[in-house]
């Protein structure tokens, strides 16, 4: 990989250009985490209004008609729809892994097979999420896994 940096005083706005014989699935990380730089999504816990920077996010999940947006370290609810957050955050990496749940894939640390074509995925904080059958095969694909 090649990279040039052009300063240019006359440059009105920030410009990046990515020149790939194709793209692949580096290339399309690189984008993504591009675009992550300035996305931000609010969220609320406590009664206070918090502004997430999206590549923190490990996943979101759907409980009782309630989002709630997971990190690392903390839990915030969102007053935003599961199907709304899916529209928002595709092109940042996250995917709908079952009806409830959206996990960010940049924060997969493994996948595992299990039982009745489900998949277990392990976010890069230990927590297990179980893919459905229904979207498995799409994930691994996504993945480039297949």
């Amino acid at each position: 990989m090649k990279i040039e940096i052009c300063v240019d005083e006359k440059a009105a706005d920030l410009q990046v250009l990515v020149t790939c014989r194709q793209l692949t699935a580096d290339v399309e990380k690189i984008i993504a985490a591009l675009r992550m730089m300035n996305h931000q999504l609010t969220a609320k816990k406590n009664g206070e209004i918090y502004l997430l920077d999206v590549g923190k996010i490990l996943y979101i999940e759907s409980v009782d008609r309630k989002c709630f947006v997971y990190t690392s370290a903390e839990v915030y609810e969102s007053d935003f729809c599961l199907y709304e957050l899916e529209g928002q955050l595709e092109e940042y990496g996250f995917f709908r892994v079952s009806k409830s749940v959206l996990i960010h894939l940049q924060n997969i640390q493994s996948l595992k097979a299990d039982m009745n074509r489900r998949i277990r995925v392990t976010m890069s904080n230990g927590e297990q999420i179980i893919a459905s059958r229904l979207y498995a095969e799409a994930l691994k694909k996504r993945l480039g896994v297949l």
